[in-house]
């Protein structure tokens, strides 16, 4: 069992704080692993194999970006680096610092390289720096003026420009899981002097545990929350779901519109409509409204998705988006809601096709290689006399002048097979539209194609 964090010198040789003081930091710092094996969770970067450890066992450390969820180790990573190899630790807030502050950091690192002491500059919440603020520590890097390790809760391909991003090993952090909640909520109990002394004990690990939702920090400060509301002469110290449910009061939402929460939380919504479940569609939707998300960016979604997923097989699908789209942006929220329930549930209900989806793909990836072969002189347009003299439009049968307004002719380029791009399924009222296509190019559909439609639904 390790000595209690408040026993010890901190991770930089600082004695440590009087109990007084300590009893002051939240218990999430008064209980940050002090080393890589006193880490929960993350085994495939700290455990025998992985590669922090390696590093660390080494002696070298490359400069690294450390994307994962909140309370998934990130912070506690790098000061362990540091620690484990004696480097100078500066530690910068994307959020509150700037370019003056990030040179500030390199001119003291690059003066204490000169005596021979190396320097890890670790930059939270990294993906927050503009591209001028990432490009002041490309050179830094290159020189090996410091070794950076930026945190960021964000995919590094969207939000870290290239030149930095190909001067840095990224690295995935998971979010932990139940049994390594467990673990550190354990430790936490057994290493701070606070809780030790109260003898606290948690009746209702499961809730914590949900809680948590795979971030330690979370969990620690809901304990610590809950450890609060305990009478002063209570020992030992119990803290059960009463206790934990009155501290917390409720669980907020996690969503961030502009990150990959984002991303995902949209792909749930779209998938949950394209399986024609309106109860799915609808609670996704409440996470993106309760998480502040654009009223309009769910209604463009509701516009691409009638044409994308239902197309002919309804319609009036797209009529209904284009009209739910216009009401929120007139109405505004909190009733624009009402709007995109009306849109969301229609369309999640509606019968599905992608036929058009498919069709104009598959259209478009064939003409990109076919752009050589003409357009048919009956097919032309002739404006002028000479193009008439030509040949322009000469042949052309005008359907109207022809019974049932159709008459078979060739519309496809010479020397391209005609070929069926569109197939409508059995859907809705696309199955009307297939049924005369098939009566009218009946050599180029046939049969129902019934696969198709199962694919396609």
């Amino acid at each position: 069992m390790a000595a209690p964090k408040d026993s010890q010198p901190d991770l930089f040789g600082s004695p440590p704080p009087s109990s007084g003081a300590g009893a002051f930091q939240p218990l999430a710092e008064r209980v940050r692993p002090q080393s890589i094996d006193e880490m929960a969770g993350q085994e495939h970067l700290v455990g025998p194999m992985g590669p922090l450890r390696r590093f660390l066992g080494g002696g070298q450390l490359p400069s690294m970006i450390f994307w994962g969820p909140p309370g998934s180790g990130k912070t506690t990573l790098a000061e362990i680096c540091a620690s484990a190899l004696d480097f100078r630790f500066e530690q910068l807030s994307a959020i509150e610092s700037g370019v003056k502050d990030v040179r500030r950091v390199l001119e003291n690192a690059a003066s204490s390289r000169a005596r021979g002491i190396r320097t890890l500059l670790f930059i939270d919440e990294i993906h927050r720096f503009n591209k001028s603020q990432q490009d002041t520590l490309l050179h830094a890097i290159e020189q090996g003026v410091v070794v950076l390790i930026g945190a960021t809760t964000e995919n590094p391909s969207f939000e870290i420009n290239a030149a930095l991003l190909s001067r840095m090993q990224v690295y995935t952090l998971k979010s932990l899981g139940p049994e390594d909640i467990r673990l550190v909520v354990t430790r936490a109990l057994s290493v701070d002097p606070l809780f030790r002394d109260r003898h606290v004990q948690v009746e209702d690990m499961e809730f914590l545990l949900r809680f948590s939702g795979g971030d330690a920090r979370k969990a620690l400060n809901a304990l610590e929350a809950a450890f609060l509301l305990i009478a002063e002469d209570e020992d030992p110290a119990l803290i059960g779901r009463d206790l934990l449910e009155r501290a917390l009061q409720h669980r907020a939402p996690i969503y961030d519109h502009g990150g990959e929460a984002h991303y995902n939380t949209v792909s749930a919504f779209i998938k949950s409509m394209r399986g024609s479940d309106p109860d799915a569609a609808l609670f996704w939707l409440a996470r993106m409204i309760e998480g502040g998300e654009d009223p309009r960016f769910i209604a463009r979604r509701l516009v691409i998705f009638a044409s994308e997923d239902i197309g002919n097989a309804d319609p009036y699908a797209i009529t209904l988006a284009v009209s739910v789209f216009q009401a929120v942006t007139l109405i505004g929220m909190p009733e624009a809601r009402i709007n995109l329930a009306q849109g969301v549930t229609y369309l999640a209900s509606c019968p599905k096709s992608n036929a058009s989806y498919i069709a104009v793909n598959q259209a478009l990836a064939e003409s990109a290689s076919l752009q050589d072969l003409a357009v048919p002189k009956h097919l032309c347009n002739a404006p002028t006399k000479f193009m008439k003299q030509e040949g322009y439009g000469a042949g052309y049968r005008y359907p109207h002048d022809f019974p049932n307004h159709f008459v078979r002719e060739r519309y496809f380029p010479d020397g391209m097979e005609p070929k069926p791009y569109y197939r409508p399924v059995e859907e809705g009222r696309e199955k009307y539209l297939a049924e005369r296509l098939r009566s009218l190019w009946d050599d180029r559909y046939g049969a129902p194609d019934t696969e198709n439609a199962t694919t396609n639904s």
